[in-house]
């Protein structure tokens, strides 16, 4: 992997310093979890750096300076020859209906009232103190989803004043583009619920599913109503007990022009409350709505993708977040904030392959990630040479 970082460039002429030196640094940076290009630089005598970089440590300005020089898709194309060699090893799995899916989902990274770049959203912000001007950013993200993988592949930044659903088919284009036989059915939250993003999906040549939520809805009625004249089906999930609802041929979405099918499902499942050791029924409801045929994805197929699009909010944004620094803010550039986002959804895509396929079951039971990225930085702050107090 850092070999073929070490071929990107950017936009300075004869450079001092080659941009691949730069790109291995941010990656080893994103790989270890340091979240800090400052802490980077702190272990710039670390004897490890030679032959990792094939030479001295880029300063902290200057990995941020180049980072916003550097071109994303350069990025992409090492997130797609992961995926190629994750594929020919074998290592994608398609779940047991034998539909991969790829996930859709919003991200708001970070947002100041204060710092603003000329990548920023603005919106106003009420508040009783008044109202107050706040700039964010926010992309849309889409991951591979399958029998036990998340694998990140892109990601597409809103403009200003566009939906996030006009981001997701930019997304979208590109990701068809790249990766035409990786998914079978697009995978999205509530607001995709929308007829020109199913067409879209549709035209490629992909199924879709979606969360139903609005209740003001003919279908959304529709589907409800006719819920009460059918027999629903018991599944087992796990510890989970599932009552479905299925639902096909509804005209009830005359802007969409073609019949969709929607599941409804009641879950139920029991937890021991450890403070007082007592046993507690939890009762949650769903409603999707697909293009997907009965002969492709039967209903218990249709829940369970319906709940794989949690995996980029828990293995993805959520553990992005918490331990790879995903929404830090390393250089206020749009360029390099990009350039950040996408190196760091391919170390997660890196360390999630070599912890769910090097380690053996028991390892992988014993050792988390953030162990195994803590134990890869340890290699670098074990050659920083000591230095003797005055």
């Amino acid at each position: 992997m850092l070999a073929g970082l070490g071929g990107l460039a950017d936009a300075r002429r004869e450079p001092r310093i080659p941009a691949g030196r730069v790109a291995k640094s941010l990656f080893v940076m994103t790989l270890t979890q340091m979240g800090s290009l400052n802490a980077l630089e702190q272990i710039s005598d670390s004897r490890a750096w030679r032959e990792l970089l094939d030479g001295e440590l880029p300063s902290a300005d200057t990995m941020g300076r180049v980072a916003s020089g550097m071109a994303p898709d350069a990025l992409r194309a090492q997130i797609h020859a992961l995926y190629e060699r994750l594929k020919r090893n074998k290592a994608l799995p398609a779940p047991w209906h034998g539909l991969a899916a790829l996930v859709l989902d919003g991200h708001e990274s970070t947002a100041s009232y204060l710092r603003k770049c000329r990548g920023c959203l603005t919106r106003t912000v009420h508040a009783s103190q008044g109202d107050r001007e706040q700039h964010y950013h926010k992309y849309v993200a889409a991951s591979l989803v399958g029998e036990g993988y998340h694998v990140f592949v892109d990601l597409e930044e809103l403009l200003p004043g566009e939906t996030e659903a006009a981001a997701a088919l930019r997304l979208l284009a590109r990701v068809r583009a790249a990766y035409p036989r990786a998914y079978d059915v697009v995978v999205a939250d509530a607001f995709y619920a929308q007829a020109p993003f199913f067409q879209a999906v549709l035209a490629s040549g992909k199924d879709v599913l979606v969360v139903l939520k609005q209740e003001a809805r003919d279908l959304y009625k529709d589907a409800m109503a006719l819920c009460g004249e059918i027999q629903p089906v018991s599944l087992e999930r796990g510890k989970t007990t599932v009552l479905a609802w299925d639902v096909d041929d509804l005209n009830s979405w005359p802007t969409l022009g073609r019949p969709v099918r929607v599941v409804r499902a009641k879950e139920t499942r029991r937890v021991r409350r450890q403070k007082t050791d007592e046993v507690e029924e939890l009762v949650a409801e769903w409603m999707w709505v697909t293009t997907l045929a009965r002969t492709r994805a039967p209903t218990k197929a249709v829940v369970d993708l319906g709940h794989g699009r949690w995996d980029i909010e828990n293995r993805g944004f959520n553990q992005g977040a918490n331990d790879w620094h995903l929404d830090h803010v390393y250089r206020h550039e749009p360029t390099a904030m990009r350039v950040l986002a996408l190196l760091t959804m391919l170390a997660m895509n890196v360390l999630h392959a070599f912890h769910r396929l090097n380690l053996k079951p028991s390892l992988r039971a014993r050792f988390t990630l953030r162990h195994v990225a803590r134990l890869v930085a340890s290699e670098i702050y074990g050659d920083v040479p000591v230095v003797a107090s005055g």
